[in-house]
């Protein structure tokens, strides 16, 4: 039978005068047309059900499913034993959570870079602090833990957001996708724009208590932080700078799942499950994503500083422009890069590489189940 085809079989419902007959075979495409109405449908009602074959194909499965014995044989099939949301959601959080601790030190030396201007007041803002110079200054004030200050709240936020903004990744393109069922590149960075904005909105607060920790001087614990906000400054301050976070967020994670699903998908099947593919693929899209929005990181990061002069967006660009030129704007670049690279590449990678073992064991359950339906058949033949 033609791919383009379907059998539609029409069945009595008890109690309604309706047919009973199996149509000829019916082109996909008519379906499309205005004037097309199958015989059955004259009555203006027609039911077209999935649901008793796939409820019977569900009990028979369940049948067959590998006894334990078989579970311990084959241990990759126990994983399809695992829901497959919950398994990718821990996949995303933990893999979040161990490559943000594993560069909390330069993010932090980042973070005193970028905000270095607004920390010291106007009458010195001139005067920036090196990368060298921000590693020094962060050992002499709080010695070595002091370079995982503030990774707390953001191990803490970045369960909840890599786990919505991959899941929403997901989500996003299904709804992108066009009536072939292929999403283009513009759907793509739709998709990627939007799980960027909804991961950000969802746990902005938490950002901005890090960056709190991680550049204003005295060890304070994260609660004594947000008391003082709420006392201080009010709820507000928790969504200082939520702006140009969304307007960043959104075209860096946009370009970098974009570019990272495109080069996958452009290679050989034999080298797109491989680790290293995932991991050189994860450098070349972060990098270029890092470059092209990295100024509005920075702008963000200024606006969410106590005592900040600026107001909006453009207030904070250009005072930046006229306080440090072009060069203010990317200010903490090379920490951020040395950071983020590999940030993005442990997160991108672990989460690819569950994903294809979630898959494998998935088929292997499902192989399993097969052979216990034949060895039935035999059995039952015999």
């Amino acid at each position: 039978m033609n791919s383009n085809q379907a059998i539609i079989t029409y069945r009595a419902i008890p109690g309604l005068e309706t047919c009973n007959v199996t149509s000829s075979p019916i082109e996909m495409a008519d379906f499309k047309h205005p004037n097309f109405k199958p015989k059955c449908f004259n009555n203006g009602f027609a039911c077209i059900s999935m649901a008793a074959a796939t409820a019977t194909a569900k009990k028979e499965d369940k049948e067959f499913e590998p006894s334990m014995t078989q579970l311990l044989e084959h241990p990759l099939a126990l994983l399809a034993l695992v829901p497959r949301d919950a398994a990718l959601f821990a996949a995303g959080a933990l893999a979040g959570a161990a490559a943000k601790t594993f560069t909390a030190p330069l993010d932090r030396i980042k973070l005193l870079m970028q905000t270095h201007g607004v920390r010291v007041g106007q009458e010195s803002a001139k005067k920036a602090i090196g990368f060298f110079e921000a590693i020094t200054v962060v050992g002499k004030e709080d010695g070595i833990r002091g370079y995982w200050k503030g990774n707390l709240p953001q191990v803490i936020r970045v369960i909840p957001y890599s786990a919505v903004q991959l899941f929403a990744y997901e989500s996003y393109k299904k709804l992108f996708q066009g009536k072939d069922g292929e999403l283009s590149v513009l759907g793509r960075l739709a998709a990627g724009a939007c799980a960027g904005m909804t991961s950000t909105l969802v746990t902005y607060p938490l950002d901005v208590l890090r960056l709190r920790l991680a550049v204003e001087p005295g060890c304070r614990t994260m609660s004594q932080v947000a008391l003082s906000i709420l006392r201080e400054e009010g709820i507000a301050a928790f969504y200082n700078g939520l702006g140009p976070s969304l307007i960043g967020i959104a075209p860096y994670i946009a370009v970098n799942f974009c570019i990272f699903d495109l080069v996958k998908k452009s290679l050989p099947d034999k080298y797109q499950n491989r680790p290293e593919t995932s991991l050189v693929t994860a450098l070349v899209s972060a990098t270029l994503a890092t470059l092209t929005c990295y100024p509005l990181d920075t702008i963000r990061r200024q606006m969410q500083m106590r005592g900040t002069p600026y107001n909006t967006v453009l207030d904070a660009f250009t005072g930046i422009l006229e306080r440090d030129g072009w060069v203010g704007l990317y200010r903490g670049f090379v920490p951020n890069a040395l950071k983020n690279l590999p940030n993005s590449s442990i997160r991108l990678t672990t989460f690819d590489t569950v994903k294809s073992l979630v898959a494998k064991s998935e088929k292997e359950f499902q192989r399993i189940v097969e052979d216990n339906r034949k060895e039935a058949k035999a059995s039952s033949a015999d």
